[in-house]
């Protein structure tokens, strides 16, 4: 992997600027804007390759960018290697992404339901929240198949090598975060070492589980799958002054923050990625406090986009994107256009998959309409059982799909026996539940 050129440091960039006659600068400061012709927010390593303006030089087209982009920045109490502060341009391209972002959330906030019925909305959160975690590990090298793996979500059954258990751990940090979410947890170290020790239990060598490094571990760089190194965070010995300045930064409240909840969540996403302060799971724990942070900022739809499906599409682009910021002079406008493009293709997604589960349970509905009395979550499991009669369901997977408790899982595959549609047996110390002979009869599927 070719990393991005630096760009001229604008110490050398005013040197030529002072060379220029007067004519020369006022054409250049005529042309000052943050984007290209073409509205795109272009790095310097994509600069130097593009043909300039008429009459400008690359460098003097790039001093141009630059300094509108630093005039219209908003600067981070986040700090960069040598103690330079990370900053983004609030013009250009960051605020139509954020325009068509509210835009979005504030049609689902009319109807906070997204238009679905409740076990509908539930199966769609859980669904959601178990390919994130799919998809966030296979992204950091869980090496198994997206249907392999939701069925062990659902089971509930144990991880059977690393791949397994990097994506279990995953699951039980998503649901980790709803919880902390209900419970109005403070961000703070203890909760970003425990969201760490959860996506790392079983994966890392106990000693390295649940803490930051320290002087004298070897300090973990970030490689290409070249073996080169592309970024090489800041030393061990500041890791928790880094640690508490970000929880102070995610704690200001929206009346004390001129940030959108949005940048707030992308930013906490990229400090961890930027100071990967664990020997291992940095990428797991950025995503995982990614949604969290947006969470506590009671942006609920955040629990149904699985970002994670889009970063491993292009997992170069998500990498390129952390590059930019450090060779563009702290610029994490990058990073959060890269994010937010992501982000607004889940949205899209979001409503394929709600059209999607929609469809399915009126389908459900549909083909069990000869028994009266069933719920949506039966009705559900029957249509699927007419599709696949041997296979069998568990308390645990019936539970764990749905998103309900043990108790009202039990009642609903009890009442499906009483009724005579499922068969039930003991297999050791678990009960396990299949379609009768005349399911299909019964139920008119």
């Amino acid at each position: 992997m070719v990393l991005p050129d630096i760009a001229p440091p604008l110490s050398s960039l005013q040197v030529d600027f002072d060379a220029l006659s007067f004519k020369e600068r006022a054409r250049l400061l005529g042309t000052l804007s943050p984007v290209d012709a073409e509205r795109r927010y272009l790095p310097w390593d994509a600069v130097r390759y593009r043909q300039p303006p008429a009459g400008l030089t690359r460098r003097q087209w790039w001093l141009s960018l630059f300094t509108a982009r630093r005039a219209a920045r908003h600067q981070l109490a986040l700090l960069g290697r040598g103690g330079q502060p990370f900053w983004f341009c609030e013009t250009g391209p960051l605020a139509g992404y954020l325009k068509r972002w509210d835009d979005a959330t504030s049609a689902y906030d009319v109807h906070r339901d997204l238009g679905l019925r409740d076990a509908e909305r539930s199966q769609l959160r859980v669904a959601s929240q178990m390919y994130e975690s799919i998809q966030s590990s296979r992204l950091e090298g869980a090496n198994t198949t997206r249907e392999v793996a939701l069925e062990m979500l659902r089971d509930g059954r144990r991880p059977r090598d690393y791949g397994e258990r990097m994506i279990s751990n995953n699951y039980a940090a998503m649901e980790l975060i709803s919880a902390w979410t209900t419970r109005d947890d403070p961000f703070d170290v203890d909760h970003i070492l425990e969201v760490h020790r959860v996506v790392t239990d079983g994966t890392l060598r106990a000693a390295d589980i649940g803490r930051l490094q320290v002087p004298g571990d070897p300090r973990v760089y970030v490689v290409s799958r070249g073996g080169e190194v592309v970024h090489e965070p800041p030393p061990a010995a500041e890791l928790p002054e880094r640690m508490a300045r970000l929880c102070e930064f995610e704690n200001q409240s929206a009346a004390a923050s001129a940030l959108h909840p949005m940048i707030k969540a992308i930013i906490v996403h990229f400090m961890i990625g930027y100071d990967h302060p664990f020997a291992d799971g940095n990428g797991r724990t950025a995503r995982a406090l990614f949604y969290w942070s947006l969470l506590r900022s009671g942006v609920w739809i955040s629990q149904y986009l699985p970002i994670s499906e889009f970063l491993l599409a292009a997992p170069g682009q998500y990498s390129r994107a952390y590059q930019f910021v450090h060779a563009d002079a702290n610029d994490a406008t990058h990073f959060l256009l890269h994010q937010l493009d992501v982000i607004e293709r889940a949205v899209a997604r979001l409503e394929e998959h709600v059209a999607g589960i929609r469809s399915w349970m009126r389908k459900a509905q549909s083909v069990t309409d000869n028994e009266t009395g069933l719920n949506e979550r039966q009705s559900d499991l029957l249509a699927e059982l007419l599709g696949d009669p041997t296979r069998y369901i568990t308390i645990a997977r019936h539970r764990r799909t749905n998103g309900v408790s043990y108790a009202v899982a039990h009642g609903d595959l009890a009442d499906l026996v009483e009724r005579g549609l499922l068969e039930r047996e003991r297999v050791g110390r678990r009960l396990q539940f299949r379609a009768t002979s005349n399911l299909k009869e019964r139920v008119g599927g």
